[in-house]
């Protein structure tokens, strides 16, 4: 599987899961099993490594002001989620995560911005074919901080400041 077919795979379960996130998991499941099990793991690599590229502090400041704060876990979620978005506003976001202001049309915040069961749906969808847990994907592992400069996420001011359009947006 190559990265086209990638975000084929991503828009297609998205538009059909109509922005639902946890839908769109269990689409992307069923997807996933009509394909054979090394084209997976090609997916879970490509989910993967766009999950570990999106651990930047910019993105986890963006995802603090769209989700009115963002634990670890929830900042996993909005990843996993940011994803499920597509390539456009996956790396509008990832390029410049204040400008998911303009690139999100709709925000629910109550389905929107936690895409957990996007991150497992490869793994389910292995395990579910072969009825073993998907090997080592042979990829390098996430940064154990994120990249860039922190952002003071407790302090308004600063993330008014770094996301003007998301604060105006989400928060004015």
């Amino acid at each position: 599987m190559d990265e086209t077919e990638f975000w084929e795979l991503v828009d297609a379960t998205r538009d059909a899961a109509e922005g639902d996130p946890e839908e769109q998991a269990d689409l992307l499941v069923e997807r996933l099993l009509a394909l054979d099990p090394d084209m997976v793991l090609d997916f879970a690599r490509h989910f993967e490594a766009r999950f570990n590229r999106a651990y930047t502090w910019d993105l986890w400041g963006a995802a603090w002001v769209l989700l009115d704060g963002a634990s670890d876990d929830a900042f996993d979620f909005f990843r996993c989620w940011l994803i499920g978005q597509g390539r456009e506003v996956y790396e509008g976001g990832v390029h410049d995560p204040d400008s998911l202001a303009d690139l999100l049309a709709d925000f629910d915040e109550e389905i929107d911005g936690d895409g957990e069961e996007l991150g497992y749906a490869a793994d389910e969808a292995y395990e579910q074919l072969t009825g073993t847990v998907a090997p080592d994907l042979g990829i390098p592992p996430a940064a154990a901080e994120p990249l860039g400069a922190p952002v003071d996420l407790e302090n308004d001011r600063v993330l008014a400041e770094r996301y003007p359009k998301l604060w105006e947006r989400f928060r004015g």
